[in-house]
């Protein structure tokens, strides 16, 4: 034929898709977005045997309903886009949880290969799969076992893709009760009545009895009863039949479940859950101060090597004053004092990946559901929240799973007030210098304050709205599991890269901004930074930072800065100060000394802590919501309400702290 094949890889999140997908595809990769909305559209080309492919990884998705952006997205490709062929890309160590997806995707009728990864997982847990009895239950479609890491099955894979191409699509698959059946059968003939012969009509005909709004909306003529909604006799059923299939093909998987059942009754406890969570945190944090500062003095001695020895070199080669003071105050002392909280930012991030690689973190979305749907959301809007704790980014991208616009909004407002991993350097050098051995508690205490404020405005925003929660959260917890090495050590690399890269990019350019805008005024090159642009915009701000404890010019123009990046309010610091390796205990105790004349104390730097993890997000969030809201004019209302939220909270424990201490 002319024409490449066109193959969807569909598959739940996280079930090895994209990596599979990028081992046919390599680098030869086009991005963009589907049309209308933000998420991305990859596409990619391979051969086998000189027939070309043409390959678009769909998004990860559960179901093919039409709640989710993504779900609406894969859905339009699979039934719009004359995608000749589906790979359905299954965790094979999660059956249950995937095959729902699969079951969904036989129903539309188009050819379906199932590529069964993970299958590692599946032997290390002494588990078999029956790969004779699971295409037989599956309506005959090919099933191959694949290894998207390995590399192995690759070239099955695509054989089974052309020959079952060539094959064309399967019978029916699974059969309902009698009633669904006769319901199903009388909706397609109203469809065949009224619409003609239509491809998918089976499909057709049990979204209409799930009450789809979309496929309602197209087909409104084939409604039989308005009244009434089969969704979840649907689903139920659905999962009966997946229950026997597992069952049938799934060898010694009972003792795996019991052990996962035993554990979950203290973990998904409805009282001591929460309690347990907070307490994992607290020892994730507890880590990453203890053996954090411990691997931070080894940064901090090779920064201050490099400093002395750039110095030397610069006093050598006879550089200019100003020349040194750009380099040596303004861009080493920027990015080093940023590098050295490295060791920090690292055991955060190891921690985060083995609590999710492990299983527990579905079960902390488990958990919040009952306080989620009191807050108007569901528990699927948690998930997004715990991805906060290490990028923004990537959480308020993840909120398109929701499926309410509104809810979506209420979910993005209160993300940033997750601590993410760049507010983590700002904690440890406050903390660090004004609460001694309580250092840890303070930082923590910003986590916890972080999620409260999260909680305390979505219920605000849900008792002006009265809303609750109409979709609680549907979740299969996966079995634990030991994490995969390798898998958290890809996921850490990839967040310290970001780390680096961040520090060789934006911290780079502010540090060096930062450093003119303190040695320049109207008339040039100055040395008293007193002078500068820097303090005449620091000094504007101190009215009204200061009823919050926060009136200092340094700290004003310190916060402006970290606009661009959170760390970037660490290197301002060493910037504005003079400070070299600010994050040492020498530099550490400069900067308290420095701060304590100017009478800052604890409550201030507690004040400033606060300010800082409730103010403006970085400028790469501020980009991300406005991609994902279409609004300038949302954007710029909640950067709005998260300043007056942050002096508010800041001048209130200001005050009342004057009072007390």
């Amino acid at each position: 034929m002319d024409r490449p094949i066109v193959v969807g890889f569909a598959g739940n999140p996280n079930c090895g898709k994209t990596t599979l997908f990028n081992a046919f595809t390599g680098a030869n990769l086009k991005v963009a977005n589907w049309p209308g909305v933000t998420v991305e559209r990859v596409e990619g080309e391979t051969e086998y045997k000189g027939q070309r492919l043409k390959l678009i990884d769909l998004p990860g998705i559960y179901s093919l309903s039409s709640y989710s952006i993504e779900e609406k997205v894969s859905r339009r490709c699979i039934m719009e886009e004359n995608i000749d062929v589906i790979v359905n890309v299954v965790d094979a160590s999660s059956l249950e949880r995937n095959l729902y997806l699969t079951l969904q995707l036989l129903e539309m009728k188009k050819p379906v290969i199932l590529a069964l990864n993970m299958m590692d997982i599946v032997e290390e847990r002494g588990m078999e799969i029956d790969l004779h009895r699971l295409p037989e239950m599956l309506g005959g479609i090919p099933v191959v076992p694949v290894s998207a890491r390995k590399r192995t099955g690759l070239d099955v894979l695509l054989h089974a893709v052309v020959h079952h191409f060539e094959e064309g699509p399967q019978d029916v698959v699974m059969q309902y009760h009698k009633e669904i059946e006769e319901k199903i059968a009388a909706v397609e003939e109203k469809l065949s009545v009224h619409y003609g012969e239509l491809v998918h009509s089976r499909w057709y005909a049990i979204k209409l009895l799930e009450r789809d709004s979309e496929i309602e909306e197209t087909y409104r003529k084939a409604i039989l009863e308005k009244e009434n909604n089969y969704e979840k006799e649907i689903i139920f059923q659905k999962y009966e039949y997946i229950d026997e299939v597992v069952e049938e093909t799934l060898v010694n998987r009972e003792s795996k479940s019991q052990a996962t059942d035993r554990i979950d009754t203290v973990l998904t406890h409805p009282v001591w859950g929460l309690p347990i969570f907070l307490g994992i945190m607290a020892g994730v944090f507890f880590l990453t101060f203890i053996i954090g500062d411990f691997l931070k003095g080894y940064f901090e001695l090779g920064i201050e090597i490099f400093s002395d020895a750039v110095l030397h070199l610069l006093e050598v080669i006879h550089t200019s004053d100003w020349m040194i003071s750009l380099v040596v105050d303004g861009i080493i002392a920027g990015v080093g004092g940023i590098l050295t909280f490295l060791p920090n930012i690292f055991i955060l991030f190891l921690a985060l990946a083995f609590l999710e690689d492990s299983g527990y973190m579905a079960r902390v979305a488990y958990v919040m559901d009952n306080i989620m749907s009191k807050m108007g959301l569901s528990g699927k809007a948690f998930l997004p929240m715990v991805l906060g704790f290490g990028c923004t980014v990537p959480a308020i991208m993840a909120t398109r799973a929701l499926e309410k616009e509104k809810d979506r909004k209420k979910t993005i407002l209160v993300i940033p007030f997750m601590s993410c991993s760049a507010r983590l350097p700002i904690y440890v050098l406050l903390a660090g210098c004004f609460f001694g051995k309580y250092a840890m508690l303070a930082a923590f205490s910003m986590y916890v304050i972080g999620l409260f404020m999260a909680i305390l405005v979505s219920l605000i925003i849900g008792k002006i709205e009265k809303a609750q929660a109409e979709n609680n959260l549907l979740i299969e917890l996966p079995e634990y599991k030991t994490p995969n090495m390798r898998t958290i050590g890809v996921y850490v690399w990839e967040k310290v890269k970001d780390y680096l890269t961040k520090a060789g990019t934006t911290i780079f350019v502010a540090s060096i901004v930062l450093w003119f805008l303190l040695n320049f005024n109207f008339h040039g090159l100055t040395t008293d930074v007193a002078q500068s642009f820097g303090a005449i915009i620091g000094r504007f701000l101190v009215p009204v930072l200061a009823p919050a404890g926060l009136g200092m010019w340094q700290i004003g123009v310190a916060l402006i800065s970290g606009i661009s990046a959170k760390e970037v309010v660490v290197s301002s610091f060493s910037v504005l100060f003079g400070i070299g390796n600010i994050n040492s205990a020498v530099g550490m105790a400069e900067m308290t000394q420095v701060l304590e004349q100017s009478g800052f104390g604890a409550l201030n730097a507690y004040c400033l802590m606060l300010f800082c993890l409730l103010y403006v997000p970085c400028a790469a969030t501020i980009g991300t919501i406005r991609k994902e809201t279409h609004s300038w004019k949302w954007t710029f209302g909640m950067i709005g309400f998260q300043l007056i939220l942050a002096w508010g909270v800041a001048l209130v424990v200001y005050q009342i702290g004057r009072l007390v201490f």
